[in-house]
């Protein structure tokens, strides 16, 4: 087998990931296609992902706006390991079949299953909730949770969750029954309200099928893993049970399906495409060294579950919080070497956890220069704080 240490491994990440300066991207969709899909539980996330990866100074927001809300070429659902991603329009069926499906059919049950254990509720009266709200949407047009629950009063009814444990207390079906409808896409998200940095999205019925066809689970999950090993390869089994959240038997058919071939990693055996076996000089054009500030969540942070060839351990506890969600993270080169945070005043500070030197130091400024000035007068904090960006943002 051949082996592919973490040098090489670091000068795809910094083409393949658009971050290496020859290889930045010109729109939100690029940025989409390179990295399979971007983290959406923190929708500033999704703009920061993509700002750092745009060639130039231009923000990213109203190209990524574009996108999402207008031609719609980029989707915000549902996905792996039950979290929101927000993707290419066109991979959306391969998600929905893969991963999506399982998942909902999974959400409806622990629904079902709660409402019969703290109410009356039953599956009639699910059916019957979802109905109005689809009635309310479809004459609407959109609209937020908070105004579907005044139309519909029914879907402002409560029940105990956790009946007779530590856990138990009263609930709100109302997120919970939107969630599943969202994730059987049967309404979709649409545009928040406030800015670009806001998690109250409204909701409305889809427009049109999303392009494509039900390719069926096996298909669904031979598509995603064949894009995530061209972004992402290579990389071990545990690492792509880990992103996608399947059984480990359904990686392994899916490795088979795309001819996936072994290679040897620092950390044990890894897997790439049949035709991605050409060494990667780790000096060649487009791979010259790079700084980035990635945010919190990002899709490249967030890529492996074995991080050491870019994350140096000893800096786990502070990039990172109790649930393993990563901060934002300064990048030289393929490392992570530090962290940054944006101040009250709008500063971003940043601290290196590593010695990179005086050119690096300059690299990382003029980045953090370059985000303060697209980002203007937002303040952004992550969703998930971490030791080091409480410290840094005061």
């Amino acid at each position: 087998m051949r082996a592919i240490g973490g040098a090489e491994r670091r000068a795809r990440l910094g083409v393949r990931h658009r971050l290496a300066g020859g290889a930045r991207a010109g729109s939100a969709e690029e940025v989409a296609e390179s990295l399979v899909a971007l983290h959406g539980t923190d929708p500033a996330s999704v703009f920061l992902a993509v700002g750092a990866r745009l060639a130039g100074s231009a923000g990213p927001v109203a190209d990524v706006e574009r996108a999402l809300y207008e031609d719609r070429s980029l989707v915000r659902m549902h996905g792996m390991r039950h979290t929101v991603f927000v993707l290419p329009a066109a991979l959306a069926p391969a998600v929905q079949a893969s991963t999506t499906v399982p998942a909902a059919v999974r959400e409806r049950a622990s629904l079902l299953q709660h409402l019969a254990a703290g109410s009356d509720y039953d599956a009639a009266w699910l059916a019957e909730t979802e109905r109005l709200v689809l009635a309310e949407l479809t004459a609407r047009g959109e609209a937020t949770g908070a105004e579907l629950g005044q139309a519909v009063p029914v879907l402002r009814s409560t029940y105990v969750y956790g009946k007779g444990t530590r856990q138990e207390g009263v609930q709100s079906v109302a997120s919970r029954v939107l969630r599943v409808l969202g994730m059987e896409g049967r309404i979709v998200r649409g545009r928040p309200q406030g800015g670009w940095t806001s998690s109250r999205f409204r909701w409305a019925r889809p427009t049109g099928p999303r392009p494509g066809e039900d390719p069926g689970p096996a298909a669904g999950r031979a598509e995603l893993i064949g894009r995530w090993l061209r972004a992402c390869g290579p990389a071990t089994e545990a690492d792509l049970k880990w992103w996608t959240g399947w059984k480990v038997t359904d990686v392994r058919t899916a490795l088979a399906a795309v001819g996936a071939l072994p290679v040897t990693l620092d950390e044990g055996t890894g897997f790439v495409l049949p035709d991605d076996l050409d060494p990667v000089d780790p000096g060649s054009a487009g791979a010259e060294p790079w700084a980035a500030l990635l945010p919190a969540l990002d899709p490249t942070a967030m890529g492996w579950q074995g991080r050491d060839w870019y994350l140096d351990p000893e800096h786990r506890a502070a990039l990172y919080d109790r649930s393993g969600n990563i901060g934002p993270t300064v990048w030289w080169d393929g490392r992570i070497v530090g962290g940054w945070a944006q101040r009250p005043d709008g500063e971003i500070a940043t601290r290196l956890l590593a010695d990179v030197g005086t050119a690096a130091g300059r690299a990382v400024d003029a980045e953090a220069e370059r985000l303060a000035g697209w980002i203007g007068d937002v303040r952004v904090t992550p969703r998930f704080r971490t030791p080091l960006e409480r410290e840094l943002g005061g």
